[in-house]
């Protein structure tokens, strides 16, 4: 038998499909307990405030939501939920017709991010109450999911995310290919090596969730309209004053997009244009009639990764979709439609994934194909959602771009986002949705088409660590690119900024490099041993070109006396010194980590990581006073950044410059204005960012090349040679230098993280978060960063850790790491983590060096432990001793021969 679509085989390739009517495809329900299939969406939503065109809008508001799916309904029901009245959500057609309707109903926590795991974990829970909540049945079903390995790179891909999501508390264990055919009756298990099983998951019908989401917000006092669009945002002195609809302007403090397919066009139509970087893409799944033998409701839901697919039961059949290698961009022109339509087949696109699904599932041969479901999904740069309030207009807050993950982070990201606009911060760390982490580069819609046609693919594409996308290269790039390129520099992007990882030494096999992939010992070990050696023993250069860089000045002291609000270190300090602090929100968390430099009396220039530069400027603009006097400019693009790092840095800027060099003359921490060569006008700065001893050259650009190649040429006889972002992260991480982003976030504090030390304490000035850490300094603190060395672990055949694998101490879950490195110095590897022990109440306890120290820790590697010798301060110093040590013992023993 051949599997069948509307009663007639398909041969051989040449699909015969029964044509479809031109109504709107009926909802999806599960099969326990909904509502039946043929009811229309009118009548679903007939309880949810459904106002004619004709019924006036309110004319006022406290906030607006733009958007009634389901990531809307649910901003507004958190909102509500805390306390929020004067709430108006606006939808341009019906309730629930965007993507929404179409959702194959999946809720799962398999996610790469713990955040979004996070987020999945509380939609499931939130899921699963509504219906006892409101009296609406959602067709819950917690039918845990599969997710499948075909080989052992899978596997140990999801043996990692097993440990970090035992992490979060998710049940879940790796199991054997037979137990996947005991627990799936469909399920071919020949070419498996085993899968991860989530007993948690679910299936929802999407439309209900939204209809029961709707309905108890409107309850809370939340005026819902259909058939009302949006036209633009009304923006009064850089925040939110109105909204303008086609049935009137709505007045208000609050606004949120979250518009879905249409949150570009409508960020782009504000008086300010407000950057919603995603882009459409057609999505496909199949829907079959009721199997010969229905399957039943709670078989769980397979994920084929390797297979591109996922299915699940539907009404006594099989849905089934996937992400496809060759996706196909939509309203790429801004095309808008006011209700998404089932949009036109395409079985020779679907092919593929139907191929895989019958190798996955071959009794669905003699199946028969109900419908074939082509709907728009959304897709961001880096497939993440987009989250947050925008730079630079206050009281305009964005959530979509769901990378087909809408109905999973809808209930988390609903709630986070209404903590957001609530407590100005939400409860947990998003950073990486942060929709701060993009900027106006990334709004090009070219860039935007062909990056979502790389990113769809990738969402069940095997990623091993330190991968990088390929597509919208070279937007930003380095006066020295071309010149670092010819010079075998492999390259990555932050934040648009093409950084160079390793250079690549003559005669390596370029291609078998730029193609290796694994979770073990990388290929480029040793090439990256030889960049860390020079550091320590000659001298390097690494261009860091991509660092934010601002400039602060003032007719008065204004600037100094904003800085010494914002920043947790002392600022007034003497011209010319540098100064390491972090800028902290009122609970004493890194808003920022930052190195400013006093230019001076009335001038500041500060420097923070390359994907800061949109955050940092959102976060001074925000508190900045409106004084006339005092101006911020971004000067991230008038300076290339060259870091010369180890102990003959100074031979080779003495020469260039005719001025010593020594720490007598130019102590640590010290930034001079120099020549260096012909080129007048270089900041030269004491510090490398690796604990290495060094320089940093802030160069005007139309100096780059003379100054690079004059370092390069002096530097041939102290052994100078380039290197990447790869050695600074191993020379940082084996001196426990934290970094913004990876480690630090805004909820940790400087007493956390071992900074103290740069902290104003003994100074009677106020800045955000001082109260805070006061208070902890008197308590102590409940969390607390370490550096682990792994001991009896194999770096030639073990596993490596990359971040993000759980701590053990005593044989209990502790904390996570943040990020890890192998140590050239130490020969071990490092990893840089927190721990946040509990007493035996389940409160905080108090982390104490004595604590830390009669531990004994483990890290989970993709659920093999390793023992790990932790600490508060670095090995480095005292592994270099021994080593030291060592050598001369050698050498004595040699020369006594």
């Amino acid at each position: 038998m051949g599997f069948y679509a509307g009663g007639r085989s398909m041969r051989s390739g040449a699909w015969t499909v029964r044509a479809l009517s031109p109504v709107l495809l009926p909802r999806w329900f599960c099969d326990s307990g909904a509502r039946p299939a043929h009811l229309s969406l009118q009548r679903s939503v007939r309880f949810v405030s459904t106002e004619s065109p004709s019924t006036a809008l309110p004319t006022h508001a406290r906030l607006v939501i733009c958007g009634g799916g389901i990531v809307g309904t649910s901003v507004a029901y958190h909102l509500a939920k805390l306390g929020w009245t004067e709430i108006v959500l606006l939808e341009q057609g019906r309730l629930g017709a965007g993507t929404t309707r179409f959702c194959a109903g999946i809720v799962s926590v398999a996610k790469p991010l713990s955040i979004e795991s996070k987020m999945a974990n509380y939609s499931n829970s939130l899921y699963e109450r509504l219906e006892e909540e409101t009296g609406i049945k959602t067709g819950f079903v917690r039918t845990g999911s599969l997710c499948l390995a075909q080989n052992q790179d899978r596997l140990l891909s999801l043996k990692r995310l097993g440990s970090r999501l035992k992490i979060l508390g998710v049940s879940c264990n790796i199991i054997k290919p037979k137990d996947v055919a005991g627990l799936h009756p469909l399920v071919n298990i020949h070419d498996l090596v085993g899968a991860l099983h989530l007993p948690g998951d679910s299936v929802v019908s999407p439309p209900d969730v939204n209809h029961a989401l709707a309905v108890s917000a409107a309850g809370y006092g939340v005026q819902i309209y259909e058939h009302t669009s949006v036209n633009h945002i009304v923006v009064r002195k850089g925040h939110v004053t109105a909204v303008e609809t086609d049935r009137g302007s709505i007045e208000c403090e609050y606004f949120v997009n979250c518009a879905g397919q249409w949150a570009y066009e409508l960020g782009q139509s504000s008086e300010v244009k407000v950057s919603v970087p995603l882009h459409g893409c057609e999505h496909f799944y199949l829907l079959t009639k009721p199997l010969s033998e229905p399957l039943h409701p709670e078989s769980p839901v397979v994920i084929d990764m390797d297979g591109r697919i996922y299915a699940r039961a539907w009404q006594g059949g099989i849905l089934s979709g996937g992400f496809e290698k060759n996706p196909k961009p939509i309203f790429t022109e801004g095309r808008n439609q006011l209700e998404i339509q089932n949009m036109q087949e395409d079985w020779d696109h679907f092919e593929p994934m139907l191929s895989a699904l019958l190798r996955r599932m071959p009794s669905l041969e003699a199946c028969e194909i109900q419908q074939l479901v082509n709907c728009p999904e959304s897709f961001t740069p880096d497939m993440r959602c987009l989250m947050g309030e925008t730079p630079g207009i206050y009281g305009y807050f964005v959530l979509a771009g769901m990378n087909s993950s809408g109905l999973s982070f809808a209930g988390g990201a609903g709630k986070y986002l209404a903590e957001w606009i609530t407590y100005g911060y939400p409860s947990a760390s998003v950073w990486p949705l942060d929709i701060k982490r993009f900027g106006n580069l990334q709004s090009s819609r070219t860039f935007l088409r062909h990056r979502v046609m790389e990113v769809m693919p990738l969402l069940y594409e095997l990623k091993v660590p330190r991968w990088d996308f390929q597509t919208g290269r070279q937007l930003r790039t380095s006066p020295l690119h071309d010149r670092l390129d010819t010079q075998g520099a492999r390259w990555m992007e932050k934040h648009g900024f093409e950084r160079a990882k390793y250079f690549v030494p003559p005669g390596k096999d370029l291609l078998a490099l730029d193609q290796s992939k694994t979770f073990y010992k990388p290929d480029w070990f040793d090439i990256v041993g030889a960049e860390v050696k020079c550091c320590k023993e000659a001298v390097c250069v690494i261009d860091m070109s991509s660092f934010t860089k601002f400039e602060l000045t003032s007719a008065g002291d204004q600037a100094l006396l904003l800085l010494q609000r914002l920043c947790a270190n002392d600022l007034d300090v003497p011209v010319g010194h540098i100064v390491h602090t972090g800028m902290l929100n009122e609970r004493g968390g890194y808003e920022n980590d930052c190195s400013v430099v006093r230019l001076s009396k009335n001038s500041f220039f500060i420097i923070s990581p390359t994907d800061q530069q949109v955050r940092c400027w959102s976060w001074i603009k925000k508190h900045m006073p409106n004084d006339p006097q005092l101006h911020l400019e971004d000067v991230s693009w008038k300076y290339t950044a060259l870091n010369l790092i180890g102990p003959r840095a100074m031979d080779v800027l003495s020469e260039l410059s005719y001025v010593s060099m020594s720490p007598e003359h130019f102590p640590s921490l010290f930034c001079k204005e120099m020549s260096v060569g012909y080129a007048n006008g270089i900041r030269v700065m004491s510090m490398t960012h690796t604990g290495e001893p060094g320089f940093m050259l802030y160069i005007p650009i139309e100096y780059a090349l003379h100054v690079y190649n004059e370092v390069m040429s002096v530097g041939q006889k102290y052994g100078i040679r380039n290197s990447g972002y790869y050695a600074l992260r191993s020379l940082r991480i084996e001196k426990f230098f934290a970094f913004w982003g990876q480690d630090l976030d805004s909820f940790t504090t400087p007493l956390e993280c071992g900074r103290e030390f740069r902290v104003k304490f003994d100074k009677d000035t106020d800045f955000l978060g001082r109260d805070v850490l006061l208070r902890q300094r008197a308590e102590g603190v409940s969390r607390r960063f370490i550096m682990l060395v792994l001991e009896d672990h194999d770096t030639e055949l073990d596993l490596w850790p990359w971040w993000g694998e759980p701590i053990y101490r005593n044989g209990d879950l502790i904390g996570v790491t943040t990020s890890s490195a192998y140590s050239y110095t130490l020969q071990r590897h490092v990893c840089l983590g927190f721990i946040s022990p509990t007493n035996s109440d389940g409160t905080p306890a108090v982390v104490t060096p004595d604590f830390i120290n009669r531990g004994n820790y483990e890290v989970d590697i993709a659920g093999q432990r390793f023992p790990a010798k932790a600490k508060l301060y670095p090995f480095s110093s005292l592994f270099a001793q021994q080593k030291r040590r060592k050598d001369d013992m050698e050498l004595s023993n040699f020369q006594s021969k």
